[in-house]
């Protein structure tokens, strides 16, 4: 706040008499007490109510219209904060607003008075100025809060949407990628069940080659009994023919005569008639199985002789419990009593009755 200019101080002329000014300013007073420094402060000085007149001075000295002294004693007190006024003394410069004035008998021109009367309604003017900034910001502010506050709505809306939105979209990769999982995690399964499929199959195929070859080496160390012949009675068949009430061997028809060979290198371990087997022959191999030939018409060879693969042994006959004539192969696994098919035992060596 700028200070108000200092106030032209007037000349002190001594007074021949008793002033009767309200508000003398500079003048001499003889009746007085002894001087004191008046200091207004909020007690003294009393709120200004009304117009105060002010006498003015017909012969030196200096006056003031009412209006003008007023508002110089509230704008010294009010804006400078304090002012002093010594009697006796002379005066004191005070800050005052740069106002027109008249001395002696003159009178404040119309267009001062005008001024000062505006000057006194500037305050009013003013706080109705800022009440009028106050309510017009008020009211600006409430509505830039309520904008405000629904652009905060708007864009929480906003966020919670593109949240939800968020996790749609992340649940829907999740789902694709737990479906693509899954179809990678089958297609897996399905290259590795194919693989494993492949790898049977290939092992399967494997060991049909080796056992082929195995075959292939065993048929050149084995060989079939006789030729030209006829499979009519097979191992378990069951019939009156047979005392046992089964077939106990394999049965290969063929003429009368027709040559009996060695299966397997041996030695021979019986050679002769054997009740309803008629005349027979006993084959035992190095792993103790025994082959019996049986309803031979003749034999050619004798107890402990040394076969080998294909040596003749004898000739097919009908000699013994027969209906005709053909040659009876039984196989005993081992010398044991019962025999075993003997279809399957030739299957076995890579022969095929």
């Amino acid at each position: 706040m700028a200070s108000n200019r200092p106030a032209p101080e007037a000349p002190y002329v001594p007074s021949q008499r008793s002033t009767t000014d309200v508000f003398g300013y500079g003048s001499y007073h003889h009746d007085e007490g002894p001087r004191e420094e008046w200091n207004p402060n909020e007690d003294s000085i009393r709120p200004v109510r009304g117009k105060h007149r002010v006498a003015k001075q017909r012969s030196g000295g200096f006056a003031r219209s009412s209006t003008v002294l007023g508002v110089g004693v509230i704008a010294a007190v009010g804006g400078a904060g304090m002012a002093s006024a010594n009697t006796g003394k002379p005066p004191v410069s005070i800050s005052m607003p740069d106002l027109p004035f008249v001395s002696g008998e003159e009178e404040a021109p119309q267009g001062s008075a005008t001024a000062l009367s505006d000057l006194a309604a500037a305050p009013t003017a003013a706080a109705t100025a800022v009440t009028d900034k106050t309510q017009i910001s008020v009211s600006d502010a409430g509505a830039g809060a309520g904008e405000t506050l629904r652009n905060r709505i708007m864009a929480q809306a906003e966020s919670q949407q593109t949240q939800v939105e968020n996790k749609t979209q992340l649940a829907t990769q999740s789902a694709l990628a737990d479906e693509a999982a899954k179809a990678e995690a089958a297609a897996l399964k399905k290259a590795a069940d194919d693989a494993a499929e492949a790898k049977k199959k290939a092992e399967a195929e494997a060991e049909k080659a080796a056992e082929a070859k195995r075959l292939a080496a065993l048929a050149k160390q084995f060989t079939l009994p006789t030729s030209s012949y006829t499979i009519t009675s097979t191992f378990g068949q069951a019939g009156s023919l047979w005392s046992s009430g089964y077939h106990t061997g394999l049965d290969f028809a063929a003429p009368t005569g027709t040559l009996i060979k060695a299966i397997h290198s041996g030695t021979i371990t019986q050679a002769g008639w054997d009740g309803s087997y008629g005349y027979k022959t006993v084959l035992t191999l190095d792993d103790g199985t025994e082959l019996w030939f049986a309803h031979q018409s003749s034999i050619s060879v004798s107890v402990g002789q040394k076969v080998n693969t294909g040596d003749v042994i004898g000739r097919v006959g009908a000699t013994g419990n027969v209906t005709g004539a053909h040659l009876h192969l039984e196989v005993h696994s081992g010398g044991a009593s019962t025999g075993i098919d003997p279809m399957a035992w030739l299957r076995s060596k890579g022969l095929t009755p």
